[in-house]
């Protein structure tokens, strides 16, 4: 700054008239770019670029930052990658109707916030359902994939058939006895019953031939295991322990001309 002149009017000191004289102003004045030298310009130019390459990182972090909000909040927050779809896979003794109400899941939910456990186990439930994952397909489809139960054994309730699996779970009724499938007569078929896991127990145990004569193991009690063989020909096989050693001697007798064979005691086989 330097100071400019100017005209105005003064008053005197001992009060007399006014009078006119210089006035002195401050005004700003702008250097030329010739007026720096180099060696400063230089020096600002080097601080400048400090001075960005400091707030780059900053700058670059904030922008990440408002991407992945941006991101989330589409993913999150809105319907744009909402559940539009329930696939279901391995499904035979389920329909995709009763997978799709048991998945519980609202269309345009987004995916993203889907519970896949709590939906698994949800499926997991059904009766025929002996295990199920779910799993996200982007955009907008939840994949249910269905392990379903296969039956062993078939337990006559009234005129039907509770089909259940080696676990002991009844899980489907059917009007008739499938071909080929073992019979096991219980109270109560359950996976907590302990006469259900005492068949299914005698049924593991037994040899291929026995096992294919086999038309019904009748659980009376948990020691009085009969077989009902083809011909009408009965097995006591008593409890569930020693299944192998009673199923060995029971085929070895097979052949004989009997129609009570007691293996309640391995050791000591007897038979009419």
């Amino acid at each position: 700054m330097s100071p400019g002149p100017a005209r105005g009017r003064t008053r005197a000191a001992d009060g007399g008239a006014p009078r006119r004289g210089p006035v002195r102003r401050w005004q700003l004045v702008r250097a030329s770019r010739d007026a720096v030298p180099p060696s400063t310009r230089r020096f600002m130019a080097r601080a400048r670029q400090r001075r960005m390459r400091a707030a780059l990182p900053w700058a670059v972090a904030a922008g990440v930052l408002a991407l992945a909000g941006l991101v989330a909040w589409t993913v999150l927050g809105t319907g744009l990658f909402g559940v539009r779809e329930v696939r279901v896979e391995g499904a035979d003794l389920v329909t995709p109707v009763q997978v799709h109400d048991a998945v519980a899941v609202p269309d345009g939910v987004p995916l993203a916030r889907v519970d896949l456990a709590a939906a698994a186990r949800r499926v997991g439930a059904l009766a025929p359902v002996e295990r199920a994952t779910v799993s996200r397909d982007w955009p907008g489809t939840l994949v249910v994939r269905v392990t379903e139960r296969t039956p062993v054994a078939a337990v006559p309730q009234g005129e039907a058939y509770a089909l259940i699996d080696r676990s002991g779970v009844a899980f489907r009724t059917v009007d008739q006895r499938p071909a080929g499938m073992p019979q096991v007569t219980v109270g109560r078929p359950a996976a907590d019953d302990p006469g259900t896991r005492a068949g299914l127990e005698v049924l593991v145990a037994l040899t291929p031939r026995l096992r294919a004569e086999v038309v019904d193991v009748s659980v009376e009690g948990l020691a009085r295991i009969t077989l009902r063989l083809r011909g009408d020909r009965t097995v006591v096989w008593g409890d569930a322990t020693r299944g192998a050693d009673k199923a060995r001697v029971a085929t070895a007798l097979l052949d004989e001309d009997t129609d009570r064979i007691d293996v309640s005691a391995p050791d000591v086989v007897t038979f009419r």
